[in-house]
């Protein structure tokens, strides 16, 4: 009762400030052009002789809870054009897997590749989509995946609804995750097997929940998108496949509102769900979104629009011994018992990795602004202080990260988490982007977080605009 009061006194204020615009500038408070939006899923075929990704060797399971999918929301408006935001349930999406992928949805339903935004949402309990650690990629689990995607989409983009009003309401949830690079009392930081007491955590944990709700005219739900921070793993049953939390919790609430649901993941690299059961993770989730969707205000869609720009980093230099030493020595004293793994699977990916020491490579950063909501896509598990960062510099005071979007170029930690160590820091597959890599990508995402502001001129012509004519009006 009080939330509804609160919302229908929110949605008033909207109006006058509406109002009082129109009568400042009746151009720049014209009515947006009509919001049109479609949803859909595809489900990824998988079969118990796929090895699963996520551990350092391996494995296979028996069976599967919930269900392995793409969600998608296709979302047009005259002017502006047609956008999608897709999340899906696997570990890493490539580059060699997005590209192809967008080109076919470009051709199929009119959405160019910088409208398009997909997410992996990171659960460690899919067949393995890349080569990490000691495990390797299942090439048709790939193809049902990339095929996956393009279903979703082209069938979301095949039933899109007129006159669709959007609605927004930032949640929070702190007891889902928590920063899990803890200081352990011998100066190392915690990754597996440890008993050692627990100094303090080395950085922050993000506990915002946005929750993001489009309706039909007939107010029925056509789509929700949350986001939250924290790694995607654990399952309710053992041994088998499984969304895991986030993604069994978006699929309950989907059956119960006939409506898809997206779990988009946030900037999760640096944090773990170790203070919750599933069952509990999934409860609460439940009610935040639920609680997102019933007090969420709306609001209006001015425009819609986004920006895909290549980003360069370099491979970082490595010295073969010191880097064996930093497996050897937390292993030996932490987890002796995956020693001989670890040292195997690390030397191993450190030798792939060797020929390509400082040689630059390329991905992209992706932001997409929805009214004045602003998705920020990077293409790594990227540690949560960096994706804090942006949100604090952002022009937008709804701003959200989307990591693992787009392509998958390992963990991305801080400057100061490289200083401290730890699993995410050490050199292989996991995690080989120089130093300070990072930072430049927290620099480059408000960069262009501002060019969609207004506040700077584009800097190249690989931006993808959707302007009106008149920019005075496009301004937030």
């Amino acid at each position: 009762m009080f939330a509804s009061i609160v919302r229908r006194l929110l949605q008033a204020v909207y109006a006058l400030a509406v109002l009082s615009l129109a009568l400042a500038d009746p151009l720049r408070a014209a009515q947006p052009a009509p919001l049109r939006v479609g949803a859909a899923t595809a489900e990824f075929p998988a079969d118990d002789k796929m090895q699963i990704g996520g551990n350092i060797a391996p494995g296979y399971v028996q069976g599967q809870e919930g269900k392995l999918q793409a969600v998608a929301t296709v979302l047009e408006q005259p002017g502006s054009g047609k956008f999608a935001i897709v999340a899906c349930d696997v570990l890493f999406l490539t580059r060699a897997m997005i590209d192809p992928v967008a080109e076919q949805i470009e051709k199929s339903c009119g959405i160019p590749p910088a409208h398009l935004l997909v997410n992996a949402t990171h659960t460690h309990h899919a067949p393995s989509t890349v080569h990490a650690h000691g495990f390797q990629a299942e090439p048709e689990f790939i193809k049902s995946v990339e095929a996956g995607i393009v279903r979703a989409v082209e069938e979301a983009n095949a039933h899109l609804t007129d006159n669709c009003r959007f609605a927004f309401q930032l949640e929070e949830e702190p007891g889902v995750g928590q920063n899990s690079r803890l200081l352990l009392a011998d100066g190392m930081i915690n990754w597996i097997g440890s008993s050692v007491p627990i100094v303090r955590p080395t950085g922050p944990f993000d506990p915002q929940l946005p929750v993001l709700s489009f309706r039909g005219p007939d107010n029925q739900l056509i789509s929700v998108i949350f986001n939250h921070s924290t790694h995607t793993i654990g399952t309710l049953r053992p041994g088998v496949r499984s969304p895991s939390f986030y993604g069994l919790a978006a699929q309950a609430l989907a059956e119960k509102w006939h409506a898809p649901v997206t779990f988009l993941e946030g900037a999760s690299g640096s944090t773990h769900n170790l203070n919750s059961s599933v069952a509990a993770a999934i409860e609460k989730l439940e009610r935040d979104v639920t609680a997102g969707v019933d007090d969420a205000v709306v609001r209006p869609v001015p425009r819609i629009v986004a920006i895909k720009r290549p980003f360069t980093f370099q491979v970082r230099t490595f010295d073969e011994a010191a880097e064996d030493r930093k497996v050897s020595d937390y292993c030996s004293k932490h987890a002796p018992g995956a020693l001989d793994l670890c040292l195997k699977v690390f030397r191993e990916s450190r030798q792939e990795l060797k020929p390509d020491q400082g040689k630059e490579r390329e991905s992209f950063l992706q932001v997409m602004l929805l009214g004045d909501v602003a998705l920020v896509g990077v293409p790594t598990e990227f540690f949560t202080g960096l994706g804090m960062e942006i949100k604090r510099r952002s022009p937008f005071k709804e701003t959200y990260i989307a990591e693992l979007a787009n392509d998958w170029i390992g963990y991305l930690p801080d400057r100061e988490a490289h200083g401290l160590g730890g699993y995410q820091t050490w050199m292989g597959l996991h995690s080989f982007a120089e130093i300070g890599t990072g930072e430049r990508m927290v620099d480059q995402a408000v960069a262009m977080l501002e060019e969609l502001a207004g506040q700077t001129k584009p800097a190249d012509a690989q931006a993808s605009h959707a302007q009106p004519p008149d920019t005075k009006a496009d301004k937030p």
